[in-house]
């Protein structure tokens, strides 16, 4: 297990240590190394220059590299499942599913390639467009997807010629440090660079000059301090923020069958997911029924080390986010009716028993903000308008889904949900080649697809006079 930062090159000690928490445990397993502002200051430099050679190699090279990279990872996918399971929390499969996404998402992004486009061309002109890279990209990741942020961020800045210099959230930085170790063999020194902080270092970094582009993904208060940070610079920003993403289910669906969809949807990494549903809008003739399979389901579920064999639900990530949880739980007793859960468990670790609260007001917090952990409000309605409009009365518009027995319905309504994404009949399906983000203010920009991949460019117009 690599320790150490990346930096130009060289895998290196920091200036401290930061201790790694097992949240199964609530205690430290490991230590990382941790940067100070003079070593993030060496990493962009790293990173500055040597931008000029690796966008000079051309997509060919550059592609091999990272396809080399994700076959280094991919040689030790067992021992990068159970590392991100113990820092993160989440079950071993939820673990190795995504470890293997991220190792995807590198091929896919070794493979892309952003050929010029002539625009026009006649007897007197040709125009012709290319993408060239931005220069050095700072990628920022949040704790919930430690290895799949990652590589969903150094893929497309690589690919396109950019350099980088990553910094994972304090609390799960060994998935980060993890791909440095591996890249640190196989890719030009300077091209990735990966720093630990204690979150001192997030505004050095999104703010420097020699910063041409910050990639985010985190918190909307966060966000803001990110682009507030890159204004005087005028950086090109990519947020993907936070979500309250309502699932709204039509009335000739069986709760029976939709049920378990949406309690997976709500518990997934222990509904520590921007995507995951996060309130229910359910009509009146099948409220009670829907309501509750969603609370059987939630008495049902084994919450347990992900480390567990028969583990569904892991611990919240952290002490910080645990007690926010706590206080959810606190105002749900008061603001509606607690049928599943309603409380932590009582063990080490930091683990909140799956929670179903239904009979509850629009304006409770449980309702209005994002809670990020397992606890799911249930909300009746009568009128499907009605229900898309409480839905859209948020400040967030991440994603969403809408059940519907009628397809051809249940598309109507995700047309009139105000959210980046809209799901009719599933969750969380999300190609590598389809560009996802949000409305509102559940961010800017957008990653996957075409457009993700034109975020790490900047478009270079050659006008020439042929006659």
């Amino acid at each position: 297990m690599n320790t150490r930062m990346l930096i130009d090159g060289t895998l290196v000690k920091g200036a401290g240590l930061l201790d790694v928490i097992n949240p199964a445990t609530g205690k430290s397993f490991a230590q990382a190394e941790r940067a100070d502002e003079t070593q993030l200051e060496d990493a962009v430099a790293a990173a500055k220059a040597a931008q000029p050679a690796w966008a000079g190699l051309g997509y060919e090279q550059r592609g091999a590299l990272l396809a080399k990279l994700a076959d280094a990872l991919d040689a030790i996918k067992d021992d990068l499942t159970r590392l991100l399971t113990s820092e993160q929390g989440k079950p071993l499969p939820q673990a190795m599913g995504e470890v293997m996404g991220g190792i995807y998402q590198l091929r896919h992004f070794a493979a892309r390639r952003i050929e010029p486009q002539v625009l026009r061309e006649d007897e007197a002109t040709r125009i012709v467009e290319h993408r060239t890279p931005l220069g050095v990209v700072a990628a920022v990741t949040p704790w919930n997807f430690p290895f799949l942020m990652i590589t969903q961020k150094i893929g497309p800045a690589l690919i396109t010629g950019n350099t980088v210099v990553a910094k994972p959230a304090p609390t799960t930085p060994l998935c980060a440090l993890a791909i440095a170790g591996a890249a640190a063999d196989i890719l030009p020194a300077g091209v990735l660079n990966v720093i630990v902080d204690d979150n001192d270092l997030g505004g050095k970094l999104t703010g420097h000059p020699d910063i041409a582009k910050v990639t985010f993904t985190g918190s909307t208060d966060t966000g803001r301090k990110v682009s507030a940070a890159g204004a005087d610079t005028l950086k090109r920003i990519t947020l993907e923020l936070g979500g309250n993403d309502a699932a709204i289910v039509l009335d000739d669906v069986s709760p029976a069958e939709v049920a378990p969809k949406l309690f997976g949807g709500a518990t997934v990494n222990a509904g520590q997911v921007c995507l995951a549903v996060k309130r229910v809008y359910a009509p009146s003739a099948i409220y009670d029924e829907l309501c509750e399979e969603l609370a059987r389901l939630a008495n049902e579920a084994v919450v347990d080390d992900g480390d567990k064999q028969g583990t569904q639900i892991g611990p919240i990530q952290n002490r910080m986010q645990f007690e926010k949880l706590l206080g959810y739980l606190e105002s749900a007793q008061a603001d509606g009716t607690v049928i599943a859960g309603g409380k932590p468990l009582d063990r080490e670790g930091y683990f909140i028993a799956p929670t179903i609260v239904r009979d509850i007001a629009d304006d409770a917090p449980l309702v209005r903000e994002e809670q990020f952990g397992p606890i799911l409000p249930v909300l009746r309605y009568d009128d499907i308008d009605d229900a898309i409009a409480r839905a859209n009365d948020s400040e967030y518009g991440l994603g969403g889904t809408v059940w519907a027995g009628d397809v051809e319905r249940g598309a109507q309504v995700a047309m009139k949900v105000d959210s980046g994404t809209v799901w009719v009949n599933k969750h969380l399906d999300i190609g590598f080649d389809i560009p996802f983000g949000g409305s509102k203010q559940s961010g800017i920009g957008r990653e996957g697809g075409d457009e993700g991949l034109h975020a790490f460019t900047q478009p270079h117009i050659v006008n020439i006079a042929l006659a």
